[in-house]
């Protein structure tokens, strides 16, 4: 029964996220939203809900190795699997913003949780590295510093529009509200089956839960980053996968991790600091990417590095356990 709910709040997941992401896109496109600031806010975090709600839950019922796992191992799979299948598709234009201000916000955030995660900044030192309540509130701070970044570049964007007309063909008002309802009823059901399908797959198979959340759960709290990028990259709306990708990571590191901090400090397992690393790592392959292509673009070839890149973690993961 554990491996099926686990199966079906995986597809919970999916759904849920997409439901959502379909609703609320659909309203802010009346608003005359460019798809950049639509990719890097409604719909990174609308994919980011999956793990959000995990790491919730996770933290809620004491499984809070599993919360940082999922993270670490979410953000690892926006990067190098998700930007690598996209950019396989088709090649991901970057934009002058996003190398100058998203990628490098996304770098910080990483730098900061391994930072937080190292030390004992404002607290107590503990016989166990952490992250703690107080550090929660520094990660959450910071991420409300890059809302306001995002609110003042959608102010900007819509003002140069010359023309800003709702969609003819979007979903009327109520359609939208439903399908943003049954999304998040959908992603917390699913977000719990799949919490309690991971713990008892790691207590049969005397797994971590760090490595539990680093594969499995990761890579199932991924696919609507996956499937949402891939969609966009097959219509040639990359603006969309680009910014969902970063803005996932970023969603990821200061929100989900500053919330599931607070309610419940996440123990760090030193280990975990060669994951950090290839968060960070794999944020400067994007810009390595975009210095050789000399075009602001990540190429396919690029797009296959990253992929192998993928697998070469993930190889690694199961061999250190």
């Amino acid at each position: 029964m554990e491996y099926l709910l686990l199966l079906l709040g995986f597809v919970l997941l999916i759904k849920g996220a997409e439901w959502l992401v379909n609703g609320a896109t659909a309203i802010a496109s009346r608003f005359g939203i460019s798809d950049l600031i639509i990719g890097l806010t409604i719909v990174s975090m609308g994919t980011s809900l999956p793990e959000l709600i995990i790491n919730v839950i996770a933290s809620m019922s004491g499984n809070s190795e599993l919360a940082t796992g999922n993270v670490l191992g979410s953000n690892i799979a926006n990067i190098l699997l998700i930007l690598g299948v996209t950019a396989i598709i088709c090649d991901l234009p970057v934009h002058r913003n996003t190398i100058l201000s998203e990628l490098p916000f996304s770098l910080a955030a990483a730098l900061l949780i391994g930072f937080l995660a190292n030390s004992s900044l404002g607290y107590e030192p503990e016989k166990e590295l952490s992250i703690s309540r107080g550090d929660g509130f520094i990660v959450l701070f910071f991420f409300f510093l890059f809302m306001i970044y995002i609110t003042m570049i959608a102010r900007e964007d819509r003002q140069k529009k010359t023309e800003t007309t709702p969609a003819a063909a979007s979903s009327p008002m109520g359609k939208s509200l439903l399908l943003i309802a049954a999304g998040i009823g959908s992603l917390f059901l699913g977000g719990k089956w799949v919490v309690d399908g991971a713990v008892h797959i790691a207590g049969i198979f005397g797994m971590s839960e760090t490595f539990i959340g680093l594969t499995v759960v990761a890579l199932g709290t991924s696919l609507p980053e996956l499937v949402t990028s891939v969609m966009a990259a097959l219509k040639k709306n990359t603006d969309i996968a680009v910014g969902n990708a970063i803005g996932s990571n970023i969603f990821n590191l200061l929100w989900i991790l500053g919330i599931s901090a607070i309610i419940r400090p996440l123990p760090f397992n030193v280990a975990s600091n060669v994951d950090i690393l290839v968060v960070i790592a794999s944020t400067c392959l994007i810009f390595l990417a975009l210095i050789i292509g000399r075009r602001m673009v990540i190429k396919r070839v690029e797009g296959i590095v990253f992929l192998l890149s993928y697998l070469g973690y993930l190889a690694f993961v199961v061999i250190r356990g």
